[in-house]
């Protein structure tokens, strides 16, 4: 009897149904990692690199196949998927490149009294074994944000990927075998919630690096105990359009930082804030790019937007548009469904306090609030669980600066979206958006400790 069944969000056939995995299998495989530790500590920094760069290498070749599992399993478009792999391409580059990099420093002790003549060696370890978990939106590339790092910085790993994900996870896995990993080194599974709660606890697993929902957060938190913890947990991102901005390219950021992926980003615009000034303007650009969109099969080139995960998906976000509508909002384009399709849709005049925008909304959706001060600006953003990443365009250097100062977000991207990411810079939030950093060298520290030498 199957426990999980992958199921088209476009077409509605049945892909796959398989058995979750049990905690026997959890010990089978943390068995098998506890001897790749001894292998991995035998095994130089260059040739960890080595490997790493044949993966990077082997994702360039088998971008097409990959791509089409992600868009098979996810409804992701058959564009932005070869976009995931490309970007899985670099996580992978960077990786290696950094596994050759990790240093750590040499320190004097005569800068304090009363020690003298000795030399303090500061040194990077691997923490063991990293349990890595991933979404369903980023298949790939987030799981090469995980495993690139970890296997980096020396450690063993396992990987659990979402169940919609099993056949392209599957594939990544003996890629990473391929390239040169050990089966004692990576190990895949994908069980049910009482084993990933045991994995979570069991002695054997010395970091959770997870990137979902607060929920899920929450629950591994709770059971870790004293592992180190790095979780990126999703945003509820502002982009603000200044009165000085250049409009086609704020429209632009905003249709491909919200739209694409069916909106299902962490990073996606999800709150926009534009200035009274520039705000008419802005609506009319943008509800004619938002209409202008392809929508439907997302094996075709030309699709922009296909459907979301599932129906449970579609059916949250439709609520909320409709509530949202019932206080007040006003359509300004789409609010239409086919099946997991949500047509992507622009709302204006949405209250503050709609679950639309005061929580995080993962679907084609873009609610517009005009503002006449950036200080209102402000304290909205701020208001709120969440504070992953902000974006702005502007002219002015000193509101550049001072969204920067004020704004509590890891990241601001000026003239450009929230969405903005590159593989080698720090990725991650505060308060609700989680704990720690991504971003290939700054996720292999994450993933290891330090050692110090004194002689």
């Amino acid at each position: 009897m199957s426990d999980y069944q992958i199921i088209n969000p476009y077409s509605g056939d049945l892909i796959e149904e398989y058995a979750l995995q049990g905690r026997e299998d959890v010990d089978r495989a943390l068995a098998l990692l506890v001897e790749g530790r001894k292998l991995q500590a035998e095994t130089p920094a260059f040739a960890r690199s080595d490997i790493l760069l044949r993966l990077a290498n082997l994702l360039q070749d088998r971008k097409e196949a990959l791509a089409r599992l992600i868009t098979e399993e996810t409804g992701k478009t058959i564009s932005d998927s070869r976009v995931e792999i490309e970007r899985a391409y670099n996580t992978a580059l960077a990786s290696a490149m950094e596994a050759r990099g990790i240093h750590g420093e040499a320190l004097d002790s005569d800068a304090f009294p009363p020690q003298r003549d000795r030399v303090g060696v500061v040194l990077w370890k691997p923490l063991g074994t990293v349990l890595c978990i991933t979404p369903f939106n980023f298949p790939i590339n987030i799981a090469m944000h995980k495993i690139g790092p970890a296997f980096a910085a020396g450690n063993t790993i396992l990987f659990k990927p979402g169940p919609q994900n099993k056949r392209s996870a599957e594939m990544l896995v003996q890629l990473c075998y391929e390239a040169g990993m050990e089966e004692s080194v990576l190990q895949m599974l994908i069980p049910d919630i009482d084993a990933t709660s045991y994995a979570v606890a069991h002695s054997q697993v010395h970091a959770v690096n997870f990137t979902g929902g607060t929920a899920a957060a929450n629950a591994i938190a709770a059971r870790a105990g004293y592992k180190k913890l790095l979780f990126e947990l999703g945003g509820n991102d502002p982009l603000i359009v200044m009165d000085d901005a250049d409009l086609d390219a704020a429209v632009a950021a905003a249709i491909n930082q919200r739209f694409a992926t069916a909106g299902q980003r962490c990073t996606a615009a999800k709150r926009l804030f534009v200035h009274s000034a520039v705000y008419d303007r802005f609506a009319t650009k943008l509800v004619e790019a938002t209409r202008a969109l392809k929508v439907g099969d997302p094996t075709k080139d030309e699709t922009f937007i296909g459907p979301l995960i599932h129906a449970g998906a579609a059916d949250e976000v439709e609520q909320r548009i409709s509530a949202a509508v019932e206080a007040g909002a006003r359509v300004l384009a789409g609010h239409k469904r086919d099946g997991n399709i949500l047509w992507p849709t622009v709302l204006e005049n949405v209250p503050d306090d709609a679950d639309l925008v005061a929580e995080e909304t993962f679907g084609p959706v873009m609610p517009l609030r005009r503002f006449d001060e950036v200080e209102e600006v402000v304290s909205l953003v701020n208001n709120c669980a969440f504070g992953l990443q902000a974006g702005v365009f502007t002219q002015n250097l000193s509101i550049a600066k001072m969204l920067f100062n004020q704004l509590d977000v890891g990241l601001l991207a000026v003239n450009d979206g929230p969405g903005f990411r590159a593989e080698h810079f720090p990725f991650g939030g505060v308060k609700e958006s989680g704990v720690g950093r991504e971003g290939v060298r700054y996720a292999i520290r994450e993933m290891s400790y330090q050692k110090s030498l004194v002689i």
